[in-house]
């Protein structure tokens, strides 16, 4: 396994389909289905997939290499890793509390029913919006 703090150097492969094998340092896009799939930073060989979409992670590539956003959390692994991919580089977070991760998933699971609510609302017609504020919702 790779020490936190260690370097490591990632590069962006779009792929339609994932490859049954991954090689290390490498970020796999898939456009067609929303996802990227990538070793774990730490070494420990689990493959860590994260959809893409407006609610979960998205994918820069930059000229220095490829950025994924926001950070990965590997927190129902033996390694608990938990890094951002920036530029191509890894960058080590501090590791968290089991306080701090259900803070998070709290966070998160909230902002994504704030996004769908929202969208649902702007899909309205001018009297359901109407409806919606009359009731109070």
């Amino acid at each position: 396994m790779v020490k936190q703090g260690k370097s490591v150097k990632f590069q962006l492969r779009r792929v339609k389909f994932m490859p049954k094998e991954l090689e290390a340092g490498v970020l796999y896009v898939s456009e067609e289905f929303n996802i990227a799939i990538h070793l774990c930073a730490c070494g420990c060989g689990f493959k860590v997939r994260t959809p893409l979409g407006p609610t979960e992670w998205s994918v820069k590539q930059t000229p220095l290499g490829p950025s994924l956003i926001p950070s990965i959390g590997n927190w129902q692994q033996p390694c608990q890793s938990h890094y951002w991919i920036r530029h191509g580089e890894v960058k080590w977070a501090e590791k968290w509390t089991q306080e701090q991760i259900a803070t998070r998933r709290l966070y998160e699971e909230q902002r994504r029913r704030i996004h769908y609510d929202a969208s649902t609302y702007a899909q309205c017609g001018i009297l359901q919006r109407f409806w919606h504020r009359f009731k109070g919702q």
